[in-house]
C-alpha cells in the first residue's frame, strides 16, 4: 500500500484521477452532508423537544406507553450499524426517491441514521435548561407552547448548534461509507478508485479531504457555539 509514495507514475495517476474527479465529489460530498443534516435537524429537533417535554413531570406530559415506545423506537434505529441500516432502507429509499443508489438515494438512510441521533442530542440539550426558568414562565401563565418555543428552545441555542456539528461530522462520516452503494462523494472515489483499483493515493487523498472538511465544521460551529452562548459574552 505504500509503495506508491515512492513510485512517480503512481503520483501522476492520481493526480490525473484527482483532477477530474475530487471537485465534483466536494460538491456531491457538501450536498449530502447539508442536506441530509437540515433533513435530520427538522425531524430530530421536534422528537427531542418531545422527548423532555412529553416525560412525568414535564411541561405537557404524554402517556407512558407512548413514551416509552418512543424511547424504545430511537434506541433501535440508533443501535443498528450504518452499512445495515443502508440495506434494510433500501425499500424506502425506492418508495421515496425511486432508486437505491446514486447519490440522492444515499440521502434517505443518512437521515434515518442520523434524526434518532440528532434527538438525543436535542433532548440533552433541553434538559440543561434551568428549571427555574421553565417555573418562572409557568407561574405567569406560559401556554406548554410558549414555554418550549421561548424558554426552552432560546436558551438550548449555543448547545444545540454544538449538537448539530457533532451530527454533521457524523453524517460526513456516514456519507463516506454510502460509497459502498454506489453513493457520490469523496467516499465513492476512496472506494472506486482507491481500493477497488487499488490507487491508494487517491485514497489517501479523499481522506485527508475529508478530514479538512470535519476540522471546518468544527471550527464554524464552534465559534457560533461561542457566539450565541450568553454566559460567555456576559
Amino acid at each position: 500500500m505504500f509503495s506508491e509514495l515512492f513510485d512517480g507514475s503512481a503520483w501522476e495517476t492520481a493526480w490525473e484521477i484527482l483532477k477530474q474527479e475530487i471537485p465534483f465529489a466536494i460538491v456531491e460530498t457538501v450536498y449530502i452532508t447539508l442536506l441530509s443534516t437540515a433533513m435530520a435537524v427538522v425531524l430530530g429537533l421536534p422528537l427531542g423537544m418531545l422527548l423532555v417535554t412529553g416525560e412525568k413531570g414535564g411541561v405537557r406530559p404524554l402517556p407512558a406507553w407512548f413514551m416509552r415506545t418512543l424511547n424504545v423506537i430511537i434506541n433501535l434505529l440508533r443501535s443498528v450499524p450504518f452499512l445495515i441500516l443502508m440495506i434494510m432502507v433500501f425499500p424506502l429509499s425506492r418508495l421515496l426517491i425511486g432508486t437505491t443508489v446514486g447519490t440522492t438515494a444515499t440521502i434517505v438512510p443518512l437521515v434515518v441514521a442520523a434524526f434518532p441521533f440528532v434527538a438525543r442530542l436535542a433532548e440533552s440539550s433541553f434538559r440543561e435548561v434551568d428549571g427555574h426558568l421553565i417555573e418562572a414562565a409557568q407561574s405567569m401563565g406560559a401556554t406548554p407552547m410558549q414555554i418550549m418555543c421561548k424558554v426552552i428552545l432560546p436558551e438550548s441555542v449555543p448547545s444545540l448548534i454544538s449538537g448539530a456539528t457533532i451530527a454533521m461530522t457524523t453524517i460526513l462520516g456516514y456519507s463516506a461509507m454510502s460509497g459502498i452503494i454506489g453513493g457520490g462523494g469523496l467516499g465513492k472515489i476512496a472506494i472506486n478508485y482507491g481500493y477497488y483499483r487499488y490507487k491508494y493515493l487517491v485514497m489517501f487523498a479523499a481522506v485527508v479531504l475529508l478530514v479538512i472538511f470535519v476540522e471546518i465544521i468544527q471550527y464554524i460551529g464552534t465559534r457560533l457555539a461561542n457566539r450565541m452562548d450568553k454566559r460567555r459574552r456576559s
